[in-house]
């Protein structure tokens, strides 16, 4: 991994330097640094990085005009001691935010979730015939089929991967998984998408699980069958009439 450290802060940037250099996984080949933006666009322009760990706050251009400009091969990290530029940084496609301090272990998950995502991006593009999707369990790294999910869920600041025989966690994000793999899954509901394939029917919500979804705005009193689970999915109002016209092969 070929890393460029973008931070106006020489201690800032030696500090990150030892955390890198410290870390096992995953194998950091080469650290270059800049101060400003305009010394990091000199060195994209000679050398192409898989990742570039970013201030925000800096003289010049800051982290987020230096973000807007950068080739699409490098994957941005922010790494500032402000937290509320959260929501511009991802606005921009930033994979991670990280504040200062920053701990060991929160810069290789950082690093660790760059590499996943890129497998996924791989993995889709690696031929039409059998694309898979990464998926880090206990240190190991597993392949899943896409053709064997059934359904991507969002569950708390995780993604629920499931196929027939058990279900698998990746911090892949719903809209990410629905940009890439939008032509074999449709979204149900605003935490759901379902593989196409996979769809059986409609049926009506229990009262319990009704109440549920109504309580959410979303509810539209349907439930999703599916092909080799037994749990029922929810239904938005407005992903209902979609899912009819799919079932009527519309």
């Amino acid at each position: 991994m070929n890393i460029l450290l973008v931070d106006d802060e020489a201690l800032a940037r030696r500090r990150l330097r030892r955390l890198l250099e410290a870390l096992e996984a995953p194998r950091v080949r080469c650290i270059d640094e800049a101060c400003d933006a305009d010394a990091a666009r000199a060195c994209l322009r000679r050398q192409s990085y898989d990742v570039v760990l970013l201030d925000i706050e800096m003289p010049g251009d800051s982290g987020l005009q230096l973000a807007a400009g950068l080739p699409a091969g490098a994957a941005v990290v922010f790494v500032t001691a402000h937290e509320e530029h959260a929501l511009q940084a991802f606005e921009h496609g930033a994979y991670d935010y990280l504040t200062k301090p920053v701990r060991a272990e929160r810069l290789q998950q950082a690093l660790s979730r760059v590499q996943q995502r890129r497998g996924a991006a791989g993995a889709a593009q690696a031929g039409a015939g059998a694309p898979t999707l990464p998926i880090a369990e206990r240190g190991v790294l597993l392949r899943v089929a896409l053709s064997d999910v059934l359904y991507f869920r969002a569950q708390d600041k995780y993604t629920v991967v499931r196929t027939a025989l058990r279900s698998h966690l990746s911090d892949l994000a719903l809209g990410e998984l629905e940009q890439r793999f939008g032509e074999a899954f449709v979204r149900a509901h605003r935490s759901v998408l379902v593989a196409r394939h996979a769809i059986v029917g409609l049926e009506r919500a229990t009262p319990a699980a009704d109440a549920a979804e109504q309580e959410s705005a979303e509810g539209s009193g349907w439930q999703l069958r599916l092909r080799g689970v037994a749990e029922r999915l929810p239904v938005s109002r407005r992903q209902l009439p979609l899912l009819r016209a799919l079932l009527r092969g519309a």
